[in-house]
């Protein structure tokens, strides 16, 4: 006689034991999907809620306040991605040109080119207002980056590849090219009259190829 096997959603109790478990991870997806649309000022908990399909009060379990709530989002999709991303440039054995194009074009498509891009375009309106939130954020995504992009250029410049600069400002060549996609993305690029104005990949092409070209080391004479 054939084995039978038992789904696990007609075993009394499991099928609310592995709801549970998923709750935060819907919870977190349908915050992100929301800030990103209505931003964080116009989010309210019990919407969150309600698109992850359980209770306001479920919501509040997890998380004490829908700033708690917008600080898990971000660790979950950014701050939390920094060790793995310091851990490829500490792995990284090619040249540092390389590294810059490398750099650009994961970002976008691990960030870019993905939903919590929005969240970047929703600090840059909304930080003014919320300086609790803006300080979370340039702790726990602005300045790991910052340092991060840092790493890059010392290591451009300790390699001869690129000429001594101030690194305070340096880091912004680099942030520039991606503050403007992750903005233009949620606002003209979100509009079908106007997305197909730009092609990020080449984008990204050209602006790293300028931006290499004004850091290059001056040639030996």
């Amino acid at each position: 006689m054939p084995t039978r096997f038992c789904p696990l959603s007609s075993v009394p109790g499991v099928r609310r034991e592995r709801r549970k478990e998923a709750r935060p991870g819907e919870l977190l997806a349908a915050a992100l999907q929301l800030f990103v649309e209505k931003g964080f000022a116009a989010t309210r908990a019990e919407e969150v809620a309600r698109l992850a399909g359980v209770s306001k009060g479920t919501l509040f379990l997890y998380f004490a306040s829908k700033e708690d709530l917008f600080k898990a989002v971000v660790r979950e999709n950014l701050s939390g991605q920094f060790p793995e991303w310091n851990a490829r440039f500490e792995a990284y054995e090619g040249s540092t040109p390389d590294l810059v194009r490398l750099f650009l074009f994961q970002w976008w498509e691990t960030v870019g080119n993905s939903p919590i891009s929005g969240i970047i375009k929703l600090m840059t309106s909304e930080a003014s207002n919320f300086p609790e939130l803006a300080a979370f954020y340039e702790q726990e995504v602005i300045e790991p980056g910052r340092r991060l992009i840092e790493r890059i250029l010392q290591r451009g410049i300790t390699n001869g590849e690129f000429a001594p600069l101030d690194l305070r400002y340096g880091v912004y060549t680099l942030l520039a090219p991606m503050l403007f996609l992750a903005t233009w993305k949620h606002s003209f690029g979100a509009c079908t009259q106007f997305a197909d104005t730009i092609d990020p990949q080449e984008y990204l092409r050209v602006q790293s190829e300028i931006i290499l070209r004004g850091l290059a080391a001056a040639p030996n004479t």
